[in-house]
């Protein structure tokens, strides 16, 4: 993106400084209907004038449809995020102009966060508050973040905004948007486990102290890592809407990628982040959901700091011990195999039949890159398109995935486009089987 017409998004953004966030399902289902309307004339404008280099997206369009999103917050500009970097058919422009919702929307005013940290914290409020700067370094989908000074440490202090909880629980109630969201992009009858499943980790984020317990976990498990941290979190001044943790100075994932980083570089760091999302999922029973680049710092020691832990799930051990099963199924390839692991997550029923050929391609097209036995990058092309999937979603609603799947699509697509941007190359289909045959190892009973 042209680095005027960032500044100009950007000034858009504080300019509504402070837009109140609507909670109502009626009224967030209109706005959201509206942007997508919108981000969908643009795009078939682009299309039927891709010929002509000279005619792009009117600029003013994207800046009203961003500003529109990031006062949404929420689950519209989690969308947005998404969009931002998975390989869609969207304009490189709208693209990039997504992009900037990252790590910044409409800030609400340091009066109100003042407030916040108050009504939080109450007799701890003041330390934190004495050396905080009042502009906001990011602001997300669910809170803002401000550096501060406390206990003799710089800080990242996220805090969230108002009522955002309550607009989260619109986003998620009968004929809402993300039921909208889920009707259209999970290809089985189980939407309700879909909104569900969603609902629940979105509302895990608005509750910072237990972002806080992910975080420590998080931060424990990778406190020896070569290349992977993640930054210490000071309990004293967490509450349910604020979250307090060390400061790290680093690049975004844009300026990294700007930098040109020799291919060693992005080989090491895109096996770190294979293991940050799979291996943790196959080692811990336990993953990240949130894959998007805006939550990566690149410190210069080349170390990787990695944010944002409120949207993290938990497993049982016989889920995941399904999940290594299905994963060895589309590795064997055999009809047998697959229609055994399908058994085990109840996708099928052995009394009912289904068409065997497209949910073959629909998981094949699901672990893609991870089915080539080689050193190669990450090749979007054997990843499944959503043309494809609504083309086969007559077939794939015959067949339920669990609502668990909701973040794994989301894992598979986002990191796959992460590590597509990144260049960089290993043996996918070798590391993610050493993963699960850690698992294996070590939850032997369950994998019988």
């Amino acid at each position: 993106m042209k680095n005027e017409f960032r500044k100009t998004l950007l000034a858009a953004l504080q300019a509504n400084e402070g837009a109140k966030i609507p909670t109502s399902s009626p009224g967030r289902l209109g706005r959201m209907a509206l942007t997508a309307l919108t981000g969908g004339a643009m795009a078939i404008t682009r299309s039927r004038k891709r010929d002509n280099d000279d005619i792009g997206i009117d600029p003013q369009k994207i800046v009203k449809l961003v500003t529109s999103v990031g006062q949404m917050k929420g689950i519209a500009m989690k969308m947005a995020q998404i969009m931002s970097y998975i390989d869609v058919a969207i304009p490189d422009e709208m693209r990039d102009a997504l992009s900037v919702l990252q790590t910044y929307a409409q800030p609400m005013p340091f009066a109100k966060v003042t407030h916040i940290i108050n009504d939080e914290l109450k007799d701890r409020a003041d330390a934190l508050l004495l050396q905080m700067e009042e502009a906001p370094v990011a602001a997300a989908s669910i809170g803002q973040v401000h550096r501060a000074h406390v206990a003799g440490r710089v800080v990242a202090v996220k805090v969230q905004y108002p009522e955002m909880h309550k607009a989260i629980e619109s986003d998620f109630g009968p004929a809402s948007a993300g039921t909208k969201i889920a009707s259209l992009f999970y290809p089985n009858a189980r939407v309700d486990d879909y909104v569900k499943e969603a609902r629940g980790r979105f509302l895990e984020e608005c509750n910072y102290v237990h972002e806080a317990h992910c975080q420590n976990s998080f931060a424990q498990l990778y406190r020896q890592h070569p290349i992977l941290f993640v930054p210490d979190v000071l309990s004293e001044y967490c509450a349910t809407r604020v979250l307090t943790t060390e400061w790290v100075d680093g690049r975004s994932f844009d300026d990294f990628l700007e930098s040109n980083p020799p291919k060693e570089t992005r080989n090491r760091i895109g096996e770190a982040l294979f293991e940050f999302y799979l291996g943790s999922l196959f080692r811990h029973c336990m993953y990240n959901c949130d894959p998007h680049p805006g939550n990566y710092l690149f410190c210069e020691d080349g170390r990787m700091a990695m944010l944002d832990h409120g949207c993290t799930r938990q497993f049982e051990p016989s889920f995941v011990a399904s999940l290594a099963h299905l994963t060895l199924a589309v590795h064997e390839d055999t009809q047998p195999a697959l229609h055994n692991a399908l058994l085990r997550l109840k996708i099928v029923r052995a009394d009912k039949p289904y068409d065997y050929d497209s949910i073959r391609g629909f998981l094949r097209s699901f672990y893609g890159p991870m089915l080539k036995d080689d050193i190669c990058p990450v090749d979007l092309s054997s990843r499944i398109e959503m043309k494809e999937m609504f083309k086969k979603k007559q077939q794939l609603m015959k067949v339920a995935f669990p609502g668990e799947f909701t973040f794994l699509y989301r894992i598979r697509f986002g990191l796959m486009s992460v590590l597509h941007r990144l260049g960089a190359q290993a043996n996918w289909y070798e590391l993610e089987t050493r993963y699960v045959n850690e698992f294996t190892q070590k939850y032997s009973i369950l994998m019988q």
